[in-house]
């Protein structure tokens, strides 16, 4: 890796002939080359990559995290973590340590910010034409580069050339599924991004995401997908609690079966916006209830199962779930000193379903008791 001048044209820039090999329209044009670096060509399986060696802090200057924005949905990395990072920071400085090869991705761009210079096989040069520009996204380095910016350690690199971000989301999934620390809501919301029919494939993740995406939903915006947030935004519940609550009710009520998805998700988020509705104070205030928290959702997923499995010929809709929902949830006590705290794991879950199925049995007997 080395900086330079080079023009279009000129002989024997640099003893090489890379000026060949640009495109007519630069022919006489002189061309700023801020990085060369020098590697070579090859597969990595089904996929050609280039690789090469440079400076810690040069990697970290052309490069970036694309950080899934949970807002605009655009993105895919996890938040980063800056504990993470100095770890691997305060390793890489001692001596005989090392490291496997960042991995990056330089896409396609128009303003041919980069490019890839072909020797005699398999010797190749990436020319980077742009100081201003982050030519290279992290697919997985993210964490190893973030805190090694003033660095100069020598650092071996893999770059995949040309990947689109679907592709490159594609290839992050496979070598971050199995990682530690990442976050099963990042991987459910790749499934959702890469999944040809996700409402045939994996219905739960389709219905969640419908609760988080809808404008009006009660959960809009509020499950957490392992990304960024606006700051500000309160997050109840993570995306993979919800869809694994969402699960347990399509097979406690055969839903998927009886009912199109698209309909389907309609009646959850009219379950979750009745309980909104009943119960404002708690929804209001997520930190001092259970209600948002894994078991509260669990719970509450096993009583809309009851409720869909009884309807019969009924209408299942936001009135349907109001009415029912009125006889006994608000006699049940959310807070996080009530009786639901401290449960946690699937018996904390029975026991939390079996209380509120016990209480909307007191809830009928008044009901028929008082005519």
């Amino acid at each position: 890796m080395k900086p330079a001048r080079e023009c279009a044209g000129s002989e024997g820039s640099n003893g090489s002939d890379w000026a060949a090999n640009l495109h007519p329209a630069d022919a006489n044009l002189c061309i700023i080359v801020l990085m060369l670096f020098e590697g070579i060509i090859g597969m990595s399986a089904g996929r050609e990559v280039f690789l090469g060696f440079a400076p810690a802090n040069i990697l970290h200057s052309l490069s970036f995290a694309d950080v899934l924005d949970e807002n605009t949905g655009r993105g895919y990395q996890r938040r980063f973590n800056p504990a993470h990072s100095l770890d691997f920071r305060k390793y890489i400085q001692q001596e005989k340590s090392s490291t496997i090869p960042l991995t990056f991705n330089a896409r396609e761009r128009v303003d041919r910010a980069w490019r890839l210079e072909r020797g005699e096989s398999p010797r190749a040069r990436l020319v980077i034409s742009d100081e201003s520009a982050k030519v290279f996204t992290q697919v997985d380095c993210q964490h190893r580069l973030g805190h090694l910016n003033d660095l100069h350690l020598m650092l071996p690199f893999m770059c995949f050339l040309g990947l689109t971000e679907r592709e490159e989301m594609e290839v992050f999934n496979v070598i971050n599924s199995k990682a530690k620390g990442l976050s099963t809501s990042l991987l459910d919301f790749h499934d959702a991004t890469l999944a040809a029919d996700l409402a045939s494939d994996r219905p739960e993740l389709f219905i969640a995401l419908h609760l988080n995406n809808e404008n009006d939903s009660p959960w809009y915006r509020q499950l957490n997908l392992g990304g960024n947030t606006t700051s500000g935004m309160t997050r109840r519940a993570s995306l993979r609690t919800m869809q694994k609550a969402i699960k347990k009710f399509l097979t406690q009520t055969k839903a998927v079966q009886r009912f199109r998805p698209d309909a389907v998700a309609q009646m959850v988020l009219d379950f979750w916006a009745s309980i909104a509705l009943l119960l404002r104070d708690s929804w209001d205030n997520p930190r001092r209830s259970l209600l948002c928290k894994g078991v509260g959702v669990y719970a509450l997923m096993g009583i809309a199962g009851d409720l869909v499995n009884e309807a019969g010929s009924a209408t299942i809709d936001k009135r349907y779930f109001s009415n029912k929902l009125a006889d006994f949830i608000l006699d049940v006590d959310w807070t996080t000193a009530g009786p639901l705290s401290g449960l946690g794991g699937e018996t904390g879950v029975k026991t939390a379903l079996s209380l509120l199925r016990a209480e909307r049995g007191k809830g009928k007997l008044r009901i028929v008791s008082n005519g």
